[in-house]
């Protein structure tokens, strides 16, 4: 009976942690991918600063799904760690730390969108700044932006690493998804560095796919968190990984 009621606490703290995989992977997709495409345009500060001013209350949101997203991500792990350090405590609290370090980097970075915003009210306000230096200003901020994004970046594929050995030696959530978020690990790190390093590498085809396994990982281990929760051990042997 004890056992059986065991097995159900896991099963609710992996859906708790799936539950919360979900806002990260969804307010991740918004505020990484889809909504930055509606306000930068590259080498072009009129541009930047006319596609913020049209739409000054999308850019909020954007600023918005950060936060949530990293709010959320704070919490991801602690859930994890309930769930996965008696796999191994070591890794456990390595994944927790990596993540618990990230996250003041990222809300610490969305500062540089609060200034944007700042800068474009106080341009549409009388007597406002200088309009050409507001744009410029706008511009080198959101380079400040995406520089923090790159620096960031690294904590987002190390902490993958200890959550990937968690999930492989794990009897309880399937190896595949633990060998896709460890290799995820080295395909943000391979990107920093590229990114780094070599000119017009952002536009190669190497860095477009070298993460998609870590993002095949984490949706997939989002996704069996939220739905499957946790095999038992009979489950577990009469299904191979």
């Amino acid at each position: 009976m004890a056992k059986e009621q065991g097995m159900k606490e896991e099963v609710r703290i992996a859906r708790i942690a799936g539950l919360i995989y979900l806002i990260v992977v969804v307010t991740g997709i918004f505020n990484l991918g889809i909504l930055p495409s509606n306000f930068l345009v590259k080498q072009d500060a009129i541009a930047t600063f006319q596609n913020i001013t049209e739409n000054l209350m999308l850019f909020k949101y954007w600023i918005l799904t950060g936060i949530a997203c990293y709010i959320a991500f704070l919490f991801l792990p602690l859930v994890l760690y309930r769930l996965l350090n008696s796999v191994n405590k070591n890794y456990a609290l390595a994944m927790v730390t990596l993540v618990v370090v990230s996250v003041p980097i990222s809300l610490t970075n969305i500062i540089d969108q609060f200034t944007i915003l700042t800068l474009v009210e106080k341009a549409e306000a009388p007597n406002g700044m200088d309009l050409a230096q507001v744009q410029e200003q706008v511009m080198f901020l959101f380079y400040s932006y995406n520089n923090g994004l790159r620096v960031v970046s690294i904590f987002w594929g190390l902490w993958l690493f200890p959550f990937g050995y968690l999930v492989y030696r794990s009897s309880f959530l399937p190896k595949i998804l633990g060998v896709l978020l460890m290799f995820g690990c080295f395909g943000y790190l391979i990107n920093f560095l590229g990114n780094f390093l070599f000119e017009g590498y952002s536009g190669s085809l190497l860095s477009e796919f070298i993460t998609r396994p870590g993002s095949i990982g984490e949706i997939g281990i989002c996704l069996w968190l939220l739905v499957v929760g946790v095999r038992t051990r009979q489950e577990k042997q009469k299904t191979p990984d």
